[in-house]
């Protein structure tokens, strides 16, 4: 290791760190956190966020020069990525991309080396991208207060319940909630997103006075958003275990239906350096790993509908 350079060994292989001192995360009132610490974080988190990961298409949110400096949402793989970080082309309007998939621990260091803050993940895997295996509603609050969050997420996750659909909740490291519906992967996401934003409907109908589905800001006064858009073609999720870039590096964390409860929960609960510990909880474990079909649910939610 030399002060410009460290070198990190990432399951079979080794990756360059370069300038592993270099400050991402400057401190204000929170710690300041380098791009050193942000690889030895995805390091310690690689075994349970690489299954959220493995075969998805990647949109990533780089900031080499950290907070103060600029963004770029880099969809396409860099020519001078190595040869063993996996790639997937799809199609676009007018054309097709390439972009990276993270299968492994160096392909994550090699990632948080690239500044790659966060990692936005579609809803589809390889080889079949156009049907999505994962369906997300992201509870979106009209200004800083949590606790309409809160009630909202689980107010829908009784909704699913009555649908039969098992769900499971997670922390965006920014501003609210994802509640998040494993899916069988055998529809497209033309059907996936109507469905979601019937389900939204369902729920804004019961409760008009605490949540809307208006697209526009203006039409939503200080109701709760339920935002279902992320369901189609080519959109992305930020991923469980990601980085945000926010002061203090929060993280989008996974969570049991239980620490909904919790009075200490918040969007930026965990950060970078405690994320981990959540992560060995297993949040998750109550989650069934087949993803339900939506067709039984299709019923249910039209009987509902009347």
């Amino acid at each position: 290791m030399s002060g410009d350079t460290r070198t990190v060994r990432a399951g079979r292989r080794t990756v360059q760190v370069h300038r592993p001192d270099k400050v991402l995360f400057p401190s204000t009132h929170d710690e300041e956190y380098t791009k050193g610490d942000l690889v030895d974080y995805y390091r310690s988190v690689a075994s349970f966020m690489l299954p959220h990961l493995r075969g998805r298409p990647l949109m990533l949110e780089r900031r080499p020069d950290g907070l103060d400096g600029p963004v770029f949402m880099q969809k396409n793989t860099p020519e001078h990525y190595p040869d063993w970080v996996s790639r997937v082309e799809v199609a676009k309007e007018g054309g097709t991309v390439t972009h990276t998939v993270c299968d492994d621990t160096a392909t994550l260091v090699l990632l948080a080396d690239q500044a790659c803050l966060t990692p936005h993940r579609w809803l589809s895997r390889t080889p079949d991208v156009e049907r999505p295996d994962r369906m997300v509603f992201d509870l979106d609050p009209a200004g800083d207060d949590f606790a309409p969050v809160r009630t909202a997420a689980r107010l829908l996750g009784e909704l699913l319940d009555e649908l039969a659909l098992p769900s499971a909740l997670m922390t965006t490291g920014s501003r609210g909630l994802h509640v998040i519906v494993p899916l069988d992967g055998r529809l497209g996401f033309d059907p996936v997103r109507e469905f979601a934003r019937d389900v939204a409907d369902v729920l804004a109908a019961r409760h008009p006075d605490r949540f809307t589905t208006a697209a526009r800001k203006k039409d939503r006064g200080e109701r709760l958003y339920l935002d279902v858009q992320r369901n189609g073609y080519a959109q992305t999720a930020v991923a469980p275990y990601a980085v945000r870039a926010r002061p203090g590096a929060p993280v989008a964390v996974p969570l049991s239906w239980d620490q909904l409860d919790d009075p200490r929960l918040g969007p930026r609960r965990w950060s970078i350096a405690d994320a981990a510990d959540q992560a060995r909880k297993r949040p998750w474990a109550d989650v069934p790993g087949r993803g339900r079909s939506l067709r039984p649910a299709r019923r249910r939610l039209d009987a509902l509908r009347g």
